[in-house]
């Protein structure tokens, strides 16, 4: 009986019930607003693992402390507003087999454009004659050896020496850099499954007489190294070899940007873990995972090869003197972010052949 009066209470009042329609609405708002959180939860904490794989897989060091690479952790910086300006970084490809001292066979300066529309790779010739801070004058390649010491051990102590001598030269700010060895960048190519490179001349290997034809061709670690170390027998000699590595530097980016390595942090940790202490990063003023927040910025990852104009000195010291000319409007280029005003009046002075 109780139970019949409760039924036709209800149809009585049944009318009077609201819509469940806003009701519904708002819980899957609600629902929706679970799953984004959940996925931010689950991209942060990819970030945190990548973080993770950095301060273990790759050696950071702090530039002001002597002796080897020290390893740390990288701070988050997933936070943080990205850097709107214009970003420079040094780059030190250094030949760890060399007996005596660890020349830096390879320096580039990579320039990322406030305008975000792609990046520069810079070459400094490395027998540029220069001030060495605290060194009198010598070619630019012996700074990073004279720091290094007579072990070659103190990569922290070359890199800083590196990077003072180019900020003198340049004037340009260097946010932060890298120092790669000839082993790391075999294990790095091998790890992208190789590198395509566009040759304008024919390279013979001094080392293993291995031929590298005017053309296209894809490289393992081996013959990227091999062709890397080359600059006897090329018709403009260190500047030729300073020309293949930026050509080999443009195919390696685009290696990576075709495989989403540049993109997906779990890729890009693997990597960097693979390459081990072949690779050691300065924290500078701006980190590692800062930077790479950048690239989904760029209107184009494909880069710009530009190098410092220069010509030979007088007599017989093989050394190469800046272009009086020329080089004092590409460095005040460099440093006021307009290298795409250089390129545009110097169309020939910037690398054809990838």
């Amino acid at each position: 009986m109780i139970e019949d009066d409760l039924r036709a209470a209800f149809t009585r009042h049944e009318t009077l019930t609201p819509s469940t329609g806003p009701l519904r609405a708002a819980i899957d708002r609600l629902a929706v607003r679970r799953r984004q959180r959940r996925r931010r939860w689950q991209a942060g904490g990819t970030a945190l693992a990548v973080l993770g794989v950095l301060g273990v897989g790759v050696p950071l060091f702090t530039p002001e402390r002597a002796g080897s690479p020290q390893v740390a952790g990288v701070a988050d910086a997933s936070d943080r507003p990205l850097t709107t300006g214009a970003v420079t970084v040094l780059l030190l490809g250094i030949d760890s087999t060399a007996p005596r001292q660890q020349l830096a066979d390879s320096i580039l300066l990579v320039h990322i454009p406030a305008d975000r529309s792609r990046p520069y790779l810079v070459s400094l010739p490395r027998d540029l004659r220069v001030p060495v801070p605290g060194h009198g004058t010598d070619k630019l390649n012996t700074a990073f050896a004279l720091g290094a010491g007579p072990t070659g051990r103190q990569t922290a102590k070359g890199y800083e020496l590196a990077r003072s001598t180019i900020t003198q030269l340049t004037g340009a700010r260097i946010e932060t850099g890298l120092v790669l060895t000839y082993p790391g960048l075999r294990t790095l190519t091998n790890e992208v499954g190789g590198v395509s490179v566009c040759l304008p001349e024919q390279v013979r290997s001094a080392h293993t007489r291995r031929v590298f034809p005017a053309a296209c061709q894809r490289l393992d670690g081996a013959g990227a190294v091999d062709l890397l170390r080359q600059r006897y027998g090329l018709s403009e000699g260190s500047q030729d070899r300073d020309r293949n590595a930026r050509l080999f530097a443009t195919g390696l980016i685009r290696s990576a940007s075709d495989q989403g390595v540049l993109t997906n942090p779990v890729r890009l940790a693997t990597l960097l873990s693979a390459v081990g202490p072949g690779l050691a990063v300065s924290p500078g003023e701006a980190t590692m995972l800062e930077l790479l927040r950048l690239v989904p910025t760029l209107r184009s990852v494909e880069p710009v090869g530009l190098s410092l104009p220069v010509h030979e000195a007088d007599g017989p010291s093989h050394y190469l003197e800046a272009d009086p000319t020329l080089a004092p409007e590409f460095l005040a280029a460099l440093r006021e972010d307009r290298l795409g005003d250089w390129v545009a009046r110097h169309p020939k002075l910037v690398d054809g052949a990838r």
